[in-house]
């Protein structure tokens, strides 16, 4: 696997901004797409487009077919028992608001609390919020060490007879800390409690196997890893997805529908039943590619150059006096999050993007974990398989750079 062949497949890194090549240091975010992807998307609608599920005449089949087939592409990509656990959605956001809407409005209780952690996304909190000032249910908060990793034994002192879920991220967006999931998913299940998995990270940094990780639940998006944006999946266990009612209803999505009182409108069976009105097809088509694309490569060697890219730039940036990093932790991968000290982030994001390179820079829709650390925002950068060690050359350069031109002032 060589960085230098992979870089030539992303056209965007071709560009340039303020008179310098771009380099590209925002992959938690979205990450860039390579060629076969965009050409995957741009010949379907060139030649192939059809709706699918509905018409009988060749498009169709055909753009049904292929839809399908990614289908059970993913189910094999993450090792799910059938593609009929696999569910086309249009981000994991999406993944998370049905299972709160669907599972969670059928299944939870007033009397039942549910626990997620400090570190989640947004996504991964504020939807059980909005289910919980509806049915009344507590969340409890799993917390972290300054390290950024949980200390497990903290788990016992929240779990009761009367918690329903765990909801948690595998990878930090914030941190990059790689959650020891499996155990924490053994002893949540010693409980019976039903697990929701939010892998919008770990897609692209690590092999997941959800019927090794035991979870119940697991979503991801298509953009995380090389694929278009507007694409989403949500895994879930057919024994729970078959019992579960539809969130969002309409074309697609029925069996039967009636006007009559005396008979009831139906519902398909999953994977279906959750996929109302026309789905993003080409989007779908080109995660497919995005798969291929990254299969094409052994994962052992995908993880240990990401590696070797994470420790080369925490080795570089800890050398930086003038910076505080947070959470440097052995189980780390592919993201950093740091603060000049006394400057604020989004002023040193802007003054990077003068030099060409790209970081993201507030609060990473994690304000929980940003209060815990004490700070507004940070600064993040994050890794994908074109970052190359002389891009992290020319960051702390220019980090070294600002922070004496700040110094003046």
């Amino acid at each position: 696997m060589n960085p230098l062949i992979i870089r030539k497949q992303f056209p965007i890194l071709e560009n340039k901004v303020h008179g310098k090549r771009l380099i590209y240091f925002d992959n938690a975010a979205s990450t860039q797409k390579p060629l076969s992807v965009i050409n995957t998307e741009m010949d379907f609608y060139k030649y192939e487009y059809s709706s699918v599920h509905r018409g009988v005449y060749s498009l169709s089949t055909s753009a049904t077919n292929r839809l399908e087939n990614v289908r059970i592409q993913i189910g094999k990509f993450i090792n799910a028992s059938s593609e009929k656990e696999i569910v086309f959605l249009k981000n994991a956001t999406e993944g998370i608001n049905l299972v709160s809407n669907s599972w969670g409005c059928d299944k939870l209780r007033s009397t039942d609390n549910i626990i997620i952690t400090i570190m989640e996304h947004h996504s991964n909190i504020v939807p059980w919020q909005l289910l919980s000032l509806k049915i009344g249910f507590e969340i409890r908060v799993l917390n972290i060490e300054l390290s950024g990793e949980f200390n497990i034994d903290q788990i016992y002192y929240l779990i009761d007879k009367n918690t329903k879920l765990l909801a948690i991220t595998e990878i930090s967006n914030v941190l990059g800390v790689i959650n020891p999931l499996k155990e924490i998913i053994f002893i949540a299940k010693k409980y019976n409690i039903t697990i929701l998995v939010d892998g919008s990270q770990a897609i692209l940094h690590k092999k997941v196997d959800v019927q090794d990780l035991n979870c119940d639940f697991y979503v991801f998006s298509a953009h995380k890893i090389y694929g278009p944006s507007g694409v989403g999946v949500l895994y879930g266990k057919y024994e729970l997805l078959i019992n579960m009612p539809p969130w969002q209803v309409g074309g697609g999505m029925i069996k039967t529908v009636y006007l009559s009182n005396t008979k009831k409108t139906t519902w398909l069976s999953p994977p279906h039943r959750f996929e109302a009105g026309t789905l993003n097809i080409s989007g779908i088509i080109g995660l497919g590619a995005a798969l291929k694309w990254f299969q094409s490569m052994d994962i052992n060697l995908i993880n240990k150059y990401e590696r070797q890219i994470y420790n080369y730039a925490i080795n570089k940036l800890s050398e930086l006096s003038f910076l505080k990093i947070y959470s440097i932790s052995k189980r780390s991968i592919g993201i950093i999050s740091f603060n000049f000290i006394k400057k604020h982030a989004y002023d040193i994001g802007i003054l990077l993007n003068n030099y060409g390179i790209a970081i993201r820079t507030g609060h990473h829709c994690a304000m929980p974990l940003m209060e815990y650390y004490g700070v507004s925002s940070m600064c993040r950068i994050s890794f994908a398989l074109y970052n190359i060690q002389e891009e992290i050359d020319k960051l702390i350069f220019y980090l070294s750079h600002i922070n004496h031109i700040l110094n003046k002032y």
